[in-house]
């Protein structure tokens, strides 16, 4: 499982010209799910992003979390995270789960994200075509992932 994750100062995401969920201060991750991804991985990168500290302290320096900095979460899942463009010019998705299972995968995560940071957990549409608005803060911008070993 990866999580492409965004500090922001804001973020939203759209389908059909509706927004969905939308944020202020705190992270946007785009989740892409490992054809084998397990509970495992996802309570892993689930619980690495809520504990990051990657916001600022008192002196400027990194090193408060998401629940620290009183900030929120929003989700979007990105299948494309797994493309691969090591042949041709034609990403293969041959690595995302199928959507059945990332589908199940990516709501449990978003459940286990809202638990660890006490608060609700916007998200986008899955498998919808969606718009992401983001005001990247810093800019900081980390790959978190976790494979099935």
């Amino acid at each position: 499982m990866v999580a492409l994750v965004q500090r922001v100062s804001e973020a939203s995401v759209e389908v059909n010209g509706e927004v969905t969920g939308a944020i202020g201060k705190g992270l946007l991750i785009l989740l892409g799910v490992h054809r084998d991804d397990t509970e495992a991985e996802l309570l892993w990168v689930a619980r690495k992003c809520a504990r990051l500290r990657i916001f600022p302290d008192a002196e400027g320096r990194m090193n408060r979390s998401l629940t620290d900095a009183g900030g929120q979460a929003l989700v979007v899942s990105q299948f494309t995270l797994y493309g691969d463009t090591s042949r041709g010019n034609r990403p293969s998705f041959t690595e995302s789960a199928p959507p059945e299972k990332a589908e199940a995968l990516y709501e449990r995560f978003v459940e286990v994200l809202s638990e660890e940071i006490a608060r609700p957990v916007p998200t986008g549409v899955f498998g919808a075509m969606m718009n992401v608005r983001l005001i990247n803060d810093g800019p900081v911008t980390l790959w978190v992932e976790r494979r099935s070993t």
